[in-house]
């Protein structure tokens, strides 16, 4: 019987940075669109939110491993020009193009895999949804809100759309209408997927769905570098199913290598061809929804930090705050910080801070008030001001007043 190759803890999480990104340091020169690309191709997903208490979600993955970039760069990478395209992956999320034909099975079972008002739309009213079509490949682009339409009385609901956004969305779902980029308020722009993509992508043949899956966990296990079977099917959300199917496949292929890791307690997949570093040396903040922390059981197995996401909390009810990003320091998750962008101050409100135990807690505020000041310039902010809350606060005020 074959023995299966057994990680420490350490080495898996080196190898779960460097595949993400954190092994190399920023660099030393302006941030062009060539690093911000290869970012993206990289992660190859960048989930996107609306909440824009501090910046708008999928900005903050690329100042956590680039360090300062203009905004403008990333814009016109992401506004339908062919270099990512925009998708439900992992939530809505930007890929690069070359995932469009693996995730066309997706979008050719959008009447099985959407959700309630999209699929109710196209069933009850496909003229409605037909005329929609027309009217984008008649006059170009189109917003929701430039449809006139009501939106339903559901009151606290995320998704009470209205008869044309639900059928905006069934069309982007299934791939017919994509999104040409988005609003300064953040408004989905649809157009027809021929105008945005690039002719090359659209031409290439639609692959079988096994295929297409095997590609989706490839690509997710060089984003991983080490991952359980979980880790590989969250990253694209993909059914158990499929996913077992692939990863065995890609294994006896020898793409993939089953592995042990110390406390992980359950099978592990490493990627053969990632980097093992002796040694991390990031610094970062990490937004909640960065592929690096976003499936919060991974975080917890890899890192020992327990995460939770608290913005649908009752403000009383919350432990460290509304909007808390993980602070990256080496290959450790050292602490986290509720953050704000006061734009009509100018500053950079730190609402909270926590350190983890064990760490120094002056080591940590010193590097923690670098990284922030480096965010607030970049995020053209004139200063950072600390809140009392957190056991990490006063002395994280007392750097920053220093600097």
């Amino acid at each position: 019987m074959t023995s299966v190759p057994r990680l420490t803890a350490a080495l898996a999480r080196r190898i779960a940075l460097a595949a993400q990104g954190f092994a190399v340091p920023r660099p030393a020169t302006p941030v062009g669109t060539r690093q911000l690309r290869a970012t993206a191709e990289r992660l190859a997903v960048v989930q996107i939110d609306s909440v824009n208490v501090l910046s708008r979600s999928h900005y903050l993955p690329f100042f956590s491993r680039l360090g300062p970039y203009a905004r403008p760069s990333l814009d016109t990478l992401t506004d339908g020009r062919g270099a990512v395209f925009e998708y439900w992956a992992h939530e809505a999320s930007f890929l690069p193009v070359r995932l469009h034909p693996h995730l066309r099975w997706r979008m050719a079972a959008a009447d099985t895999l959407a959700w309630g008002s999209m699929t109710r739309v196209a069933r009850e009213r496909p003229e409605y949804v037909a005329a929609l079509v027309e009217r984008v490949r008649r006059d170009g682009p189109l917003r929701a809100a430039e449809l006139g339409e009501a939106r339903p009385d559901r009151p606290g609901s995320m998704w009470n759309w209205h008869a044309g956004k639900a059928a905006l969305e069934y069309l982007f779902f299934t791939g017919v209408l994509t999104a040409r980029g988005r609003t300064a308020g953040f408004e989905r722009v649809y157009d027809l997927t021929e105008r945005v993509l690039p002719a090359a992508v659209l031409a290439q043949p639609v692959p079988e769905r096994a295929d297409a899956v095997r590609e989706l966990v490839r690509t997710a296990a060089r984003a991983l570098g080490v991952a359980t079977e979980k880790d590989l099917r969250d990253y694209f959300r993909l059914s158990p199913g499929d996913a077992r199917t692939a990863i065995a496949e890609l294994t006896d292929a020898g793409e993939l290598t089953a592995v042990e890791v110390d406390g992980w307690g359950r099978p592990a997949w490493l990627d053969p061809a990632a980097h093992r570093p002796r040694w991390i040396r990031a610094r970062a903040l990490l937004s909640p929804f960065d592929s690096l922390v976003w499936e919060r059981p991974r975080v917890e197995r890899i890192f020992g930090f327990r995460y939770r996401l608290e913005i649908y909390t009752p403000a009383p009810k919350r432990v460290h705050g509304y909007y808390v990003l993980p602070f990256l320091l080496g290959d450790r998750l050292v602490g986290r910080v509720d953050l704000k962008a006061d734009r009509q101050a100018s500053v950079l409100r730190v609402q909270s801070a926590f350190a983890e135990d064990g760490v120094v807690h002056g080591q940590v505020a010193g590097e923690l008030a670098d990284e922030l000041r480096l965010m607030a310039d970049w995020m053209e902010l004139d200063d950072v001001v600390v809140g009392e809350r957190g056991d990490l606060a006063g002395e994280l005020s007392r750097v920053v007043a220093r600097r």
